[in-house]
């Protein structure tokens, strides 16, 4: 018999029990479900980042007044805190009139909230930062219209702003924002420029910002320290130059802080690479978790095809003599039910790809992007089958091992 009319055997088999077949497959439905769900997450997560920080530069860093380290528990941020003072701008003017590897290095103050108003319009929660001419270029900031501030508007202090595209469009919905003025803590901003739009990530909306000078920010919002801290973001003259770049910021910031050898460096300089594993030291144990949950709906849905495999051998015996009657080998028989319950997993499999699907597409208008590589996809079908084969191979060799004659007197 060949792999054509077995597989037809095997499917006819399956459409005769439609129900049987669907609740049998709930818990590799689930189990692929729940896998690629997860899996598609953290690809998404993972892209996010990685765009981060090509958005940023593969050869950019900053400068920060804690590290990553200062986190790990209540006691080191304590110390940290203690211990680590807010940068300044002579720090920063120290390391560009020093540095030779550093290609571009700029200020920039932690955000704030505001509210802002333009006649009846009124958004609240708005971030508010302050940020040096330099990093429009350092940040490749993309301009949907208008520019990016420029050295003389932050050194005179100039009320200019460049927006989000959420508050240009619910400020200034009928014509161009540029050239126009809005108002926050009662100071009239103009708008210079709009950035192009980026959407949503985990929910929070990406454009609904206002970015001033730094000059302005600092004398606006009460000066640049504490919540308004400093910390500065750098390029390396080239790639090759990268990790040189930032052990010659490390230098001029002890040097600068009179740091001796033995103490501990009280700044912290994030890169590309520590972002990275940082976030794959946080998705290291949830990807064991979405290996070992599916796997356990997995093992679940092998039994349950299992014990309906022997269900099937049982009800079928007379249709299993009869066909050995007939010349059907022990082989025949086996390859029938090992197929039959293999093709019974992957359709599993396939939908549980399906839902998975549809659940992406909606998390990804809500939360954030999922991503299904195409190899997972192919895994997850390819593992269903092979639990199906698994768990048909004890019930096709005791449908195959049937006597014949004892079979065709089963009623």
């Amino acid at each position: 018999m060949n792999f054509s009319e077995t597989l037809r055997l095997a499917l006819s088999a399956i459409w005769a029990h439609k129900l049987r077949s669907f609740l049998t497959l709930l818990g590799m439905i689930i189990g692929v479900t729940a896998f690629m769900v997860v899996l598609s997450l953290l690809q998404g997560f993972n892209s996010y980042v990685d765009e981060k920080i090509a958005g940023i530069g593969s050869n950019s860093f900053t400068i920060r007044r804690f590290s990553f380290e200062d986190f790990k528990n209540t006691d080191t941020i304590a110390e940290a805190q203690r211990r680590n003072k807010e940068l300044t701008f002579d720090e920063l003017e120290f390391i560009k009139e020093r540095a030779q590897l550093i290609d571009k290095i700029g200020a920039k103050a932690l955000p704030n909230i505001a509210e802002i108003k333009r006649g009846a319009e009124v958004m609240q929660d708005v971030t508010v930062d302050g940020v040096e001419p330099v990093i429009g270029e350092i940040s490749n900031v993309d301009v949907a219209e208008g520019r990016f501030f420029t050295d003389a508007e932050n050194a005179n202090a100039q009320r200019v702003a460049f927006i989000g595209a959420d508050v240009a469009t619910k400020l200034f919905p009928f014509g161009s924002a540029i050239g126009e003025e809005f108002t926050m803590r009662g100071i009239p901003y103009r708008v210079i420029g709009v950035q192009t739009a980026k959407g949503t990530i985990f929910g929070q909306p990406q454009d609904v910002f206002v970015q001033l000078p730094i000059k302005t920010y600092g004398s606006n919002f009460g000066g640049l320290t504490r919540s308004r801290g400093l910390y500065f973001e750098a390029t390396a003259k080239s790639a090759s130059l990268f990790k040189d770049a930032v052990e010659e910021a490390r230098t001029l910031m002890r040097i600068k802080r009179k740091l001796t050898a033995s103490e501990k460096e009280n700044f912290g300089i994030l890169t590309p690479d520590a972002i990275a594993g940082l976030r794959d030291s946080i998705l290291g144990p949830v990807f064991i978790v979405i290996i070992a949950v599916p796997g356990i709906a997995l093992l679940v849905g092998a039994i349950v095809i299992m014990n309906i495999m022997l269900v099937a051998v049982t009800e079928r015996t007379k249709e299993i003599g009869i066909r050995k009657a007939l010349g059907a080998r022990q082989a025949d028989i086996l390859k029938q039910f090992l197929l039959e319950s293999a093709t019974l997993a992957a359709i599993g499999g396939i939908t549980g790809l399906i839902l998975a699907k549809l659940l992406g597409y909606v998390i990804s208008a809500f939360l954030i992007r999922t991503i299904i590589p195409w190899y997972a996809a192919v895994i997850a079908i390819g593992v269903s089958a092979i639990v199906g084969i698994l768990a048909g191979l004890f019930p096709a060799w005791k449908a195959a091992r049937l006597d014949p004659i004892e079979a065709l007197r089963a009623d």
